[in-house]
């Protein structure tokens, strides 16, 4: 029995790369943060002092950076070039930009085939905001996560205050709703739940608690569309 692939979609703060990390080390699979990838990218633009509203600009980086994704001690490092930017692709400035890049149909369409790349042996579980829709539209199962944007804000403002950034609830709570607004709205991909995802609603649940609920979705029915685990 072959293993599949499982895609979890959501908005910002959701939980998603969280959840999928560790039900990947469950399973046994390997984690793919898309999202990374276009962080990665939104961090070259900044850095060259490219307009990310600029899409020829933004596409002609797209095809230059040399992007990657490395499994390391405790999980899977992002590489710019040579550069470990795991910890930079989530500086505030980033997160404020990321979207104002992703919209653009060319970028998207570079990285679409490396991320589909990414995944052409199964065993993945890939998370981002068009996986189930339009990455992996095949994914043995597919996953939505959601959480008011309340909760959202509070993850994003302690993570970011853990990590010394100063930052306000408020501000953090507009930028959420701003980026919800950009992701759901844009013309290319946007971010909706695909028709055969289950939807899971992680307000007030921890980590541990949302995995569980997927992973009793696996086990309910012996697995998904040829799924096989490490269980």
């Amino acid at each position: 029995m072959g293993r599949c692939n499982i895609a979890i979609d959501g908005p910002a703060g959701a939980g998603k790369s969280s959840v999928a990390k560790m039900l990947a080390q469950r399973l046994g699979y390997l984690h793919i943060d898309t999202g990374a990838l276009y962080r990665a990218l939104t961090l070259l633009v900044l850095r060259k002092g490219v307009d990310p509203t600029d899409e020829a600009a933004t596409a002609k980086l797209s095809q230059e950076a040399q992007i990657r994704m490395v499994s390391s001690y405790g999980g899977v490092k992002v590489l710019l070039k040579e550069e470990d930017v795991t910890d930079a692709i989530r500086e505030p400035v980033v997160s404020e930009n990321v979207s104002l890049v992703a919209q653009h149909p060319r970028v998207r369409e570079h990285l679409l085939s490396l991320q589909r790349q990414l995944a052409s042996n199964g065993g993945v579980v890939m998370d981002g905001r068009d996986i189930g829709t339009v990455v992996l539209p095949d994914a043995g199962l597919k996953i939505f996560l959601t959480a008011s944007a309340e909760e959202r804000a509070r993850r994003r403002m302690k993570e970011l205050r853990n990590q010394g950034h100063k930052v306000t609830y408020k501000d953090i709570l507009l930028s959420i709703r701003a980026r919800d607004n950009l992701d759901a709205e844009r013309l290319v991909a946007p971010l909706r739940a695909a028709t055969d995802a289950i939807p899971l609603d992680t307000t007030g649940k921890d980590i541990d608690t949302v995995v569980e609920e997927i992973l009793g979705y696996l086990s309910a029915v012996g697995g998904f569309d040829g799924c096989s685990t490490n269980l």
